[in-house]
């Protein structure tokens, strides 16, 4: 069996909410929901937060939650990653988003590769339900091709629906998968134009026409970003506590 590490990166100067991964929801730190709910994911050998904070690595250590901080010179939360895995062996290495307190670990164990097959770059994705999410630019839509590979990912909705409103619009979820080679890749390319423009990591790879495998899976997970979305996902993690589904 190979063995997976999965990285959670936690910022605390958030563009959108400052101190994002800290926020309260029932008495446990948002960071604390997505790293408990990781670690249940079956084929997950290890967790580790990878911050810049000072702050939140203390919270890590007061929760037993086990950190590492990557220099804070990186632009990209891959760019840490790789210089993460460089300390710490494994087969594949996973990136989970710090703002996903409601992600099932279901969803992590299903872009875990079967097999080691050299350079693997992968990321779930996930259909658009709501209208509104297409034209989002939080939400970043992707295109593929028949085999399941990337072709183009945007803040703008793609394909553009000229012949027919008749199509199944992708979403991409904060759940990636990277072999050691794949990291290695994107640290030491630089970014291409159209990752510029769009402010999108992953097009690194599309550019460079190296393989994005897009895994599809059912998903109702939602990425905080407002005082709202917090208060919803507080109210549904009450609600589960109340209803003794899941536990402190």
């Amino acid at each position: 069996m190979m063995h997976t590490v999965a990285f959670i990166p936690a910022r605390y100067d958030s563009s959108r909410l400052k101190g994002k991964p800290l926020a309260d929801l029932c008495g446990r730190p948002m960071l604390w929901w997505v790293y408990s709910r990781v670690k249940q994911a079956r084929g997950v050998g290890s967790v580790y937060v990878a911050t810049d904070s000072e702050e939140i690595r203390e919270t890590c250590d007061s929760l037993g939650m086990a950190c590492v901080m990557p220099s804070r010179s990186h632009r990209t939360s891959t760019e840490r990653l790789y210089e993460a895995a460089c300390q710490i062996p494994a087969d594949i290495y996973l990136c989970i988003n710090g703002d996903e307190p409601l992600i099932e670990p279901e969803l992590v164990e299903q872009v875990i590769p079967k097999s080691d097959d050299g350079f693997f770059a992968a990321n779930l994705m996930t259909k658009i339900q709501n209208p509104v999410e297409a034209v989002d630019d939080t939400n970043i839509k992707v295109v593929v091709n028949r085999e399941g590979l990337a072709l183009f990912m945007s803040r703008s909705p793609i394909p553009h629906p000229k012949a027919s409103m008749e199509f199944d619009y992708y979403k991409h979820l904060g759940v990636l998968a990277y072999s050691l080679q794949a990291l290695r890749f994107f640290a030491e390319t630089p970014k291409g134009p159209v990752e510029e423009i769009e402010d999108i990591n992953e097009l690194r790879f599309i550019e460079h026409g190296k393989p994005l495998r897009m895994i599809p899976v059912q998903a109702h997970t939602l990425s905080v970003d407002t005082p709202k979305d917090l208060e919803y996902v507080r109210g549904i993690l009450q609600k589960k506590l109340e209803s003794g589904e899941i536990r402190l």
